[in-house]
């Protein structure tokens, strides 16, 4: 009797960090028993945790096709995830040729809400151009166009409501569902194994509730036990913010300005039930998440504000 190949999964992005979908995607795999090669930039610590879980470690670049084409060898399903950095189309072309030679069937890929050929964000009209790249491949593709994540949160947030208990944004009374990224893995793991449902289909994963920036502040005031104001900021000063951030790049610094415009204008305020119906739980909502995370908000004992 010939003993079938058990199929592999391929996770890019699994020794990320910010949102952590791949790192997420590889552990919730793996958690099933499956057999997972994990798509890493460097052999570094968190490489290291996945390969005792049971992880294969590829090392490589997104953009080189050697090391793609080597890791998608024997691969059947894959996640494609690439940084909010110059280089995506590069990267996709990439995933989307040595793929479609390797003979993968099944790609899930991450993209955004914002996804579009003419949005001012130039991360934006990259990720639609992604998104064809991968239809015309003709490797079974699902594209995923989730919100702002709610780790987001530590970056925009954490800082100055620890030292002023405000929230600095340019996202006026527009509202949004954050997800986090352990939900967004929880679709990802469920198109992967049943990927004949999903093929060709495009998804928008949220988080339970949309909420304007004042409402997400109350929330934190709530369960911080003070009360946590936003302020909306003009977006030249939000540029300027951003510029004085060391890491911040022209390119990111334009992508965060952009979808700061359409957040304004109400393009991220939807709310589905990707994440239950697909990933087969109810998704983290905000109280939950700020009060897992407390102390990187400035709390320093459990407290609750009564509304």
């Amino acid at each position: 009797m010939t003993q079938q190949t058990p199929t592999r999964y391929l996770i890019a992005g699994a020794g990320g960090s910010h949102g952590a979908t791949g790192n997420y995607a590889a552990r919730q795999l793996l958690t099933r028993g499956l057999t997972v090669r994990a798509f890493v930039r460097r052999a570094d610590e968190r490489a290291d945790l996945l390969r005792q879980l049971g992880a294969e470690i590829a090392v490589g670049d997104l953009r080189d096709y050697r090391d793609v084409r080597a890791a998608l060898e024997g691969v059947q399903g894959a996640y494609f995830t690439y940084p909010l950095a110059e280089g995506l189309l590069e990267a996709t072309a990439t995933f989307a040729v040595a793929g479609t030679e390797a003979g993968v069937q099944s790609v899930v890929n991450m993209s955004q809400i914002t996804a579009g050929p003419h949005h001012r964000s130039p991360a934006a009209r990259a990720h639609w151009l992604a998104e064809r790249v991968l239809d015309w491949s003709g490797i079974g593709v699902t594209h995923l166009r989730p919100p702002f994540f709610l780790e987001n949160l530590f970056n925009v947030a954490a800082p100055t409501v620890r030292s002023e208990n405000k929230i600095y944004l340019p996202y006026g009374d527009g509202a949004h569902a954050p997800i986090a990224g352990e939900d967004i893995a929880r679709v990802v793991v469920g198109i992967l194994t049943d990927p004949a449902a999903h093929r060709g289909k495009t998804y928008v994963p949220t988080g339970p509730a949309s909420l304007t920036m004042t409402e997400q502040a109350g929330v934190f005031s709530r369960v911080l036990g003070r009360p946590v104001e936003y302020v909306d900021i003009p977006g030249e000063a939000w540029r300027q913010a951003l510029a004085r951030v060391p890491v911040m790049t022209p390119y990111l610094i334009e992508h965060l300005s952009r979808v700061a415009e359409s957040h304004q204008h109400g393009v991220f305020d939807t709310v589905t039930d990707v994440v239950e119906s697909i990933g087969g739980v109810a998704p983290q909502p905000l109280e939950a998440f700020v009060r897992q995370h407390r102390t990187a908000f400035g709390a320093t004992q459990e407290a609750r504000l009564d509304a």
